[in-house]
């Protein structure tokens, strides 16, 4: 391994309409490869260069046989499999706006979804189908079921076997031609900390994220998808292997036992991502002595920490991390081999980053405040949240983005995370970063994962909780654990609550729900350090 400066293949200039433009790429690759293999999915099914552009136009006939247009919204909800991918694909070559919907969704949540985007058309998986039944469908009026047949299976919509997906591609009307700022998909936010937004992002955007994210894919590379394509980093990967014509394996998702079986069987030297939990998973594998006989050659993780940096020594692999978000194309990038613990990098080639105070002052080198952003390019960024003109008009305050997230920039140009604004703990007149707390839980030998959140103090203010799950076979004491942390952490931030529990609630990214920590608060389970006796003082200095 060896360390490079910050990676230069991003460029700033505006792309041709036939290098950014999805259908324009498969139309070049299906001419130029034809027969070569591009996809590859976890069932075993394969598809070359020319099967996957006779099967998007075919996909694309029949959405246009049942309504579809241009601008309109085709929803997809589903895992990471082939239907997915011909989906989105038949969407775009008829101009329509692909809506990938996560997977977990039900309730309240679905109804918002279906109800936001407007949809009157879905695909879906049949174990998906009973989540229908009982809510308020919005416009939606046809049900796709990605199944060989529809007998059988209940849905209060009208109701179509797999099969409806065929049509005759020489019937497809090509006269709309997506441009680079028309609205290529809508994804919608993980909804960690509340309703979930759909970003309505444009082919430029997306052309940006991927290069921003896998800017180093050539079409030598061989790509394995395991992010969900609900998820930008999954449709962000797949675009950035497209735009170079590298293959592709799609599977459903990440699972740490079976990751490098993935990766060697493809012969992968690329892959969409480690991120949070991911990367610790990895680490914490028992050590083999062929970690490093594996054809991966560069990925994307976050963070940078010791951990990160020893797991790509040990397994061989280069590396570059980041910051991103859905709304954003990576404005933030590391060099390759980045050393400098928690980084997430420096501003990229033609965007300009600034960490302000609540009133939109840029602050001090660090000095925390909310890290906004701004693009030089027109389109670069999301084009607003569909549907919600008005979280848009509150994103977008005084011209640039303001991500939410609490950050601070040191003398050499460094920028690194804290927490987000509303995961901050303030308790007895402290800001406390919920990441440093749980970094230091993180070191506790038990302990696989740690979430720390704010809960209401008597006293007011907030009280440090931290729910945390042991790795397999490992209990954690909780007296053993805060004696552990006492001596480690000052002490406003030694929590007072620790909940204990198998698994920590998850987005299907990987991500920590803490709303739904927060909501539960202090569950009758929960073990209270005061309670135990152990009340935590400043050291008076004499």
């Amino acid at each position: 391994m060896t360390t490079a400066p910050h990676p230069p293949w991003f460029d700033p200039r505006m792309p041709a309409r036939e290098d950014c433009v999805t259908p324009c790429l498969l139309d070049k690759y299906a001419a130029q490869f034809g027969a070569r293999e591009f996809l590859r999915f976890e069932d075993g099914t394969r598809w070359s260069w020319a099967e996957t552009r006779q099967i998007a136009l075919s996909t694309a006939a029949a959405l246009q046989a049942r309504g579809v247009k241009a601008g309109n919204t085709v929803l997809a909800w589903l895992p990471n499999n082939a239907t997915l991918v011909r989906t989105w694909l038949g969407a775009n070559y008829l101009g329509a706006i692909f809506v990938p919907i996560n997977a977990s969704y039900r309730g309240r949540l679905l109804e918002h979804v279906l109800a936001t985007s407007r949809a009157k058309l879905m695909v879906c998986h049949p174990q998906l189908l009973d989540r229908l039944t009982g809510i308020a469908t919005a416009d939606m009026a046809r049900v796709i079921v990605d199944a060989p047949s529809s007998d059988g299976l209940a849905c209060p919509l009208s109701l179509e076997a797999r099969e409806a997906l065929d049509g005759d591609p020489a019937c497809v009307d090509l006269s709309h031609q997506p441009q680079l700022w028309d609205t290529q998909m809508v994804i919608f936010t993980s909804g960690t900390t509340g309703p979930s937004k759909g970003v309505q992002a444009s082919y430029l955007h997306m052309y940006a994220s991927g290069m921003g994210q896998y800017g180093y894919i050539t079409g030598a590379d061989k790509m394995l998808v395991n992010l969900p394509m609900y998820h930008v980093g999954g449709v962000a990967s797949f675009l950035a292997a497209l735009r170079v014509g590298a293959s592709i394996a799609v599977h459903e998702g990440f699972n740490t036992r079976e990751f490098w079986n993935q990766i060697r069987d493809f012969g992968a030297t690329v892959t969409s991502g480690l991120i949070g939990a991911m990367t610790t998973f990895l680490a914490k594998n028992e050590p083999a002595s062929d970690d490093a006989d594996n054809p991966l050659r560069m990925i994307t993780l976050a963070p940078v920490n010791a951990m990160t940096i020893a797991l790509g020594q040990r397994y061989g692999f280069d590396y570059i991390s980041g910051f991103n978000m859905t709304e954003l194309s990576v404005p933030l990038v590391t060099g390759v081999n980045e050393t400098v613990e928690r980084s997430c990098g420096r501003p990229r080639t033609g965007v300009q980053c600034r960490v302000v105070d609540d009133h939109d002052i840029e602050v001090p080198h660090g000095t925390i405040g909310e890290f906004v952003v701004r693009s030089d390019r027109p389109w670069d960024q999301f084009s607003g949240y569909f549907g919600n003109p008005e979280a848009t008009a509150t994103a977008w305050r005084n011209g640039w983005y303001h991500s939410g997230d609490l950050m601070y920039r040191d003398e050499a140009g460094n920028f690194f995370f804290v927490d987000r604004k509303k995961d901050a703990i303030r308790r007895r007149g402290e800001n406390i970063s919920s990441i440093e707390v749980e970094i230091d839980v993180g070191t506790f030998p038990a302990v696989r994962e740690v979430a720390a959140y704010a809960v209401a103090s008597p006293e007011g203010e907030d009280e440090v909780m931290i729910c945390v799950a042991p790795k397999p076979g490992a209990t954690i004491d909780p007296g053993a654990l805060i004696a552990y942390l006492m001596p480690r952490m000052a002490h406003f931030m030694v929590p007072r609550y620790v909940r204990i529990e198998s698994e920590l609630p998850k987005t299907p990214t990987n991500k920590i729900q803490k709303t739904e920590l927060r909501a539960e608060g202090v569950t009758p389970a929960t073990w209270d350090r005061e309670a135990a006796g152990l009340k935590l003082k400043r050291e008076r200095l004499t």
